[in-house]
């Protein structure tokens, strides 16, 4: 899975981990983990990917980001990684948060 990540915010996010639950196309939880999006620079686009093991993209129907795992904002505070997600697909798969 790809995905485009812009920090909005005025300052550096050091590092975002989402807790991610992945459906199936029948709607039927097929996993929970992590995606460690890692450094985000204040204003600047970062794609970051990764690979869903024993899963073809079409075999997913939605991605729900449960909320952030890890949030290391110093100039913001932890709710940074929260606040302010905006959510957006252009695959056929829902992206939810």
């Amino acid at each position: 899975m790809s995905f485009v990540v812009l920090n909005g915010h005025g300052s550096d996010i050091a590092q975002a981990v989402y807790e991610t639950v992945l459906f199936d196309a029948e709607g039927q939880v097929d996993r929970l983990t992590l995606f460690d999006f890692g450094t985000l620079p204040a204003g600047r686009p970062r794609v970051r990917q990764f690979v869903i093991s024993g899963t073809a993209c079409d075999g997913l129907g939605r991605v729900l980001f449960n909320g952030a795992e890890t949030c290391e904002a110093e100039a913001l505070g932890p709710a940074a990684c929260a606040s302010d997600l905006r959510l957006e697909t252009r695959a056929g798969i829902e992206v939810i948060g």
